[in-house]
C-alpha cells in the first residue's frame, strides 16, 4: 500500500542564517576598547539564538488501489484512509466522467460503495488537512482490467404497455455461467411496482432473469426495473460494463383460451367473453401437435414466412412447406403463432390440420392481431404435448412456490 503525502513541505532556514552571522562576528580581530564594549545585557541579547520556524506537518493518506496500479479487478474497493491529519473529501472519476459512489466514514476513511467498470482509467482526488490546519489536495490514478469479453444485456419491453402476463425481464446476450454469478446479479437488481404487488425473481435459463407476481399483474400497474450491473462478472474473463433501468405499464386484462379438442379460441377482456373464434391447431404427431400450457404473446410480427425446416422437416421430405402468412402473433420461440390461414378455413372449428400454429380466418386473425398486446395470456388446453417453460415466456408454467425455487439465491 503506497502512502501518499498531502500538503506543502517547508524547511526552516532561520537557524542556518543565525549561525552564519554569529560565526562572522566571532572572527573579527582586535581588542575591544571600553568605549566600544557592549553592556552585559546587550551581549546577552546578541548571543541568544533565534526561535525556529515551525515545520509544516501535512496529512498522510493510504490509498488502495496503489498509484499507477493496472489490471485492477472491478470488484476491488477503493479505500482512502488518513494515517495522519484529517481526510475531508474524496472523488473517484473514470475517464468517461462517471463518478464512483462512496462514503466518508468516521475515523477518516473513505470507502467506495459501487463497483468499478472494466477497462477503465480512474483518477482519485483527495483533500485532507494536516495537523497544522493547512488543507491540501493530491491525486492518484489506476486502471482496471481489460476483459476478453464485455457482457451485454437488455431490459425487455422498455416504455411499452404490455399484457398482464408479461414478466419483468432482464436478458443477457450470453450465459451467466455459474449459479454464484447468477446470484450476484440477482442481489443487485430490483423491481418497483405501483401499486405494490408480491412477486419473485427466477431464472428461466442461464440468460433470462425474470420477475413475476404471484398471479397476473393488476391492470394499470407501473413496473420499474433497476439493473446496476457495472463490474459484475458473468463468466471466465467476462464482465458487465454498464448499468441500466427501464419501466413499462400493464394494460388491460386479456386472456384467451385455445381448446385444442374443441377447435375454438375464447377471448376474454376483463373476464368477459368478447369473441369465440373457430380455429385449427396442430395435427397429431411429435413435431406438429400444438403444445398445452400457459403462454404469453412474445411479439406481434405481422407478416412471417413459415418454413418447416425450422421444426425439423427439410425440403424434399413429406410435410415440407414454405408459405407467407399474415397477422402473426408469436407465442413460442419454437415456431408457434396465432395467424391467418385462408387455406384451412374449411377445417377451422372442426379439425386440427396445422403444423402447430393456431389457424384463423383472415378476418378473425386481423381482429385478434389488432386487439392483442405483447404480454397478453394465451392458455392452451387439450394436448398431450406439454409446453416447456424455455420454449417461450414460460413463467406461468410454474406454481409461485416452484417459480421462487428458480432463484439463484434459493
Amino acid at each position: 500500500m503506497v502512502v501518499r503525502t498531502v500538503g506543502l513541505r517547508r524547511v526552516a532556514a532561520g537557524l542556518a542564517m543565525v549561525a552564519a552571522a554569529t560565526l562572522t562576528a566571532a572572527c573579527q580581530s582586535g581588542a575591544v576598547s571600553p568605549s566600544t564594549e557592549q553592556s552585559p545585557a546587550a551581549a546577552s541579547a546578541t548571543n541568544s539564538p533565534s526561535a525556529p520556524t515551525p515545520e509544516a506537518t501535512p496529512a498522510q493518506l493510504d490509498v488502495t488501489p496503489t498509484d499507477n496500479a493496472t489490471g485492477v479487478l472491478p470488484t476491488t474497493p477503493v479505500v482512502v484512509k488518513a494515517a495522519s491529519g484529517t481526510l475531508t473529501q474524496v472523488s473517484v472519476v473514470d475517464d468517461n466522467g462517471r463518478a464512483l459512489k462512496g462514503h466518508l466514514r468516521s475515523g477518516g476513511m473513505w470507502t467506495s460503495t459501487g463497483r468499478l467498470a472494466p477497462n477503465g482509467i480512474y483518477k482519485v482526488t483527495m483533500t485532507a488537512t494536516g495537523s497544522d490546519g493547512r488543507p491540501a489536495t493530491t491525486t492518484s490514478t489506476f486502471s482496471t482490467l481489460k476483459p476478453k469479453v464485455t457482457a451485454t444485456y437488455g431490459i425487455l419491453n422498455a416504455g411499452e404497455t404490455v399484457g398482464i402476463g408479461m414478466p419483468a425481464s432482464i436478458q443477457f446476450d450470453s450465459p451467466v455461467a455459474t449459479k454464484e454469478e447468477r446470484a450476484q446479479v440477482e442481489k443487485l437488481v430490483s423491481v418497483i411496482t405501483s401499486p405494490k404487488q408480491q412477486g419473485a425473481w427466477g431464472w428461466l435459463d442461464n440468460r433470462q432473469l425474470m420477475w413475476r407476481p404471484v398471479g397476473y399483474w393488476q391492470p394499470g400497474t407501473k413496473v420499474t426495473i433497476q439493473a446496476p450491473l457495472t463490474g459484475v462478472q458473468t463468466g471466465p474473463d467476462k464482465w458487465v460494463a454498464n448499468d441500466d433501468s427501464a419501466s413499462f405499464t400493464v394494460g388491460s386484462s386479456m386472456v384467451s383460451t385455445v381448446d385444442i379438442k374443441a377447435h375454438t379460441m375464447t377471448v376474454r377482456r376483463g373476464g368477459e367473453v368478447i369473441r369465440v373464434i373457430p380455429v385449427s391447431t396442430g395435427r397429431p404427431g411429435p413435431l406438429t401437435e400444438t403444445r398445452s400450457g400457459t403462454k404469453v404473446i412474445i411479439r406481434k410480427e405481422g407478416e412471417v414466412t413459415m418454413d418447416s425446416t425450422t421444426i425439423g422437416i427439410p425440403k424434399g421430405k413429406p410435410g415440407y412447406y414454405k408459405v407467407d402468412t399474415k397477422w402473426n402473433l408469436r407465442v413460442t420461440w419454437t415456431g408457434e403463432y396465432l395467424h391467418s390461414a385462408p387455406w384451412s378455413v374449411g377445417a377451422q372449428g372442426t379439425a386440427n390440420v396445422s403444423h402447430g400454429c393456431v389457424n384463423m380466418s383472415p378476418a378473425n386473425a386481423q381482429w385478434m392481431f389488432e386487439t392483442s398486446k405483447v404480454g397478453d395470456v394465451v392458455k392452451f388446453v387439450g394436448s398431450s404435448r406439454p409446453f416447456l417453460p424455455t420454449e417461450g415466456i414460460g413463467v406461468w408454467q410454474y406454481s409461485f412456490d416452484r417459480w421462487k425455487a428458480q432463484s439463484a439465491l434459493a
